[in-house]
């Protein structure tokens, strides 16, 4: 017996791929006018500059602080960083979070550091050595006699107690001597100086 004619009967789901081509260039030109018109204009941050201010890190040292459950971030243990709204726990962890990339985009800087040219180099040279000069000026007169008269009496002071030194260890060896005479008056050596084995 013959088979009879198979119509191909296919229970899988067909795809217009025509249809599907056509939305997905759709979404496509949605996405790029979407992206002309959002366009984020990149953010300008300051180049990174030395800071201003001093860190203090010895303000809370060795001072006690009572924390409970509704104690402020701020008030509890460790280094507070108002910027980043973060407690760290130690100094060093602190300082290497107050000079990391997050802390300092938070603050609005980047991470670059301007350039110096040549002209402003040497004139950072010259600025500090005036600043040494200026202090080479004010180590005045009347402070250099102050400390050689303070130097000379702590010589004196050390010669007196040298002296003192000297005259005591004499008059010892002088008692020694007066013991020792006095005992061999008497027939023996000395005065129990010695331990008998």
């Amino acid at each position: 017996m013959a088979a009879p004619p198979s119509s191909h009967v296919d229970h899988r789901k067909k795809w217009d791929r025509e249809e599907y081509e056509k939305l997905a260039l759709e979404r496509l030109r949605a996405e790029k006018a979407n992206d002309a018109d959002d366009k984020q204009v990149p953010v300008e941050r300051e180049m990174l500059k030395a800071r201003d201010y001093k860190v203090d890190l010895d303000s809370k040292l060795n001072k006690s602080i009572v924390i409970s459950k509704t104690t402020a971030a701020a008030d509890c243990g460790g280094y507070y960083c108002n910027v980043c709204d973060c407690v760290v726990k130690d100094s060093i962890n602190f300082l290497d979070h107050i000079n990391g990339k997050k802390h300092q985009r938070n603050m609005g800087m980047s991470m670059k550091v301007e350039r110096s040219t040549l002209s402003q180099v040497q004139q950072r040279f010259e600025a500090n050595k005036k600043k040494m000069d200026e202090k080479k000026k004010q180590y005045d007169f009347d402070q250099r006699m102050q400390e050689l008269k303070e130097e000379e009496e702590k010589m004196k002071a050390y010669k007196k107690e040298k002296k003192k030194r000297k005259r005591k260890a004499a008059e010892d060896i002088d008692a020694d001597l007066e013991d020792s005479d006095v005992a061999a008056m008497m027939g023996f050596g000395g005065f129990g100086g010695s331990k008998k084995r």
